[in-house]
């Protein structure tokens, strides 16, 4: 093949990768944008009222009134999931009185901003104690941030979530930990095998009936389990323990 030829070639094959990366980048934007859909009853939550003042700025802050808190909780959301659908949970924490904190993330995935609860806690100085956690990718990267800023907050819960395979908190001095998740959860097995990278304390909670999708008001999620109990069931059942595991 002569130079000049060859050339030629290479710049048509870069011209082609280059292409593809941009498509494929303009692609997942396009998806990281397109979350599944919050469910009206999750919209009504993010309406204030007598009990909890709720403001959606640069996060969705549900703060109780007629109280002073010092315990506030942040919730990361679960991925590819409109953060409003988890917002009638965060209510629901708010009027027992403390205050609750949901970030929405870059392109809907916590993993893209894992330290956003810096910011959080440094807005927030007259909350005294910190408890972080969050549904399926967000409570794992709940857990990354723990991990890495094991003296921030004081517990940590998995909503149907659990940390990955290389992050230990087995050894992390005096955090408390929950997980509670479904039995018909599509991503049961992980969750049940996380059990040796957290502490020996941990609070289980198992869910018969439960699945994954329920933890939100957001419809159906892709290689989810079907649920037996209803999602106001299950989200009574998610928010008592919850609750439970708050006030220890």
């Amino acid at each position: 093949m002569k130079r000049e030829n060859l050339k030629t070639w290479l710049k048509r094959i870069t011209l082609g990768i280059v292409i593809i990366l941009v498509v494929a980048t303009i692609g997942f934007v396009w998806w990281g944008n397109t979350p599944l859909k919050a469910m009206p009853e999750a919209l009504t939550a993010l309406e204030g009222d007598q009990d909890v003042l709720v403001s959606a700025k640069q996060w969705m802050v549900f703060c109780p009134m007629g109280t002073s808190t010092k315990t506030g909780v942040i919730i990361y959301p679960g991925g590819h999931v409109d953060p409003r659908a988890y917002a009638p949970l965060a209510k629901e924490i708010a009027d027992a009185g403390y205050l609750v904190i949901l970030p929405p993330m870059p392109l809907n995935l916590a993993v893209f901003d894992i330290n956003v609860a810096d910011e959080i806690i440094a807005a927030n100085p007259e909350i005294e104690t910190w408890i972080i956690g969050g549904h399926s990718l967000g409570g794992s990267m709940a857990a990354e941030y723990v991990a890495a800023n094991p003296d921030a907050v004081s517990a940590l819960f998995f909503w149907a979530s659990y940390s990955a395979e290389s992050t230990d908190l087995s050894n992390i001095s005096g955090l408390k930990v929950l997980s509670i998740y479904g039995t018909e959860d599509g991503g049961v097995d992980g969750i049940r095998a996380s059990g040796g990278r957290l502490p020996a304390d941990t609070t289980w909670v198992e869910m018969d009936g439960g699945n994954h999708a329920q933890f939100g008001w957001y419809g159906i999620q892709p290689g989810d389990g079907v649920a037996t109990i209803s999602r106001e069931e299950e989200q009574a059942w998610i928010l008592r323990e919850t609750l439970a595991f708050i006030e220890k």
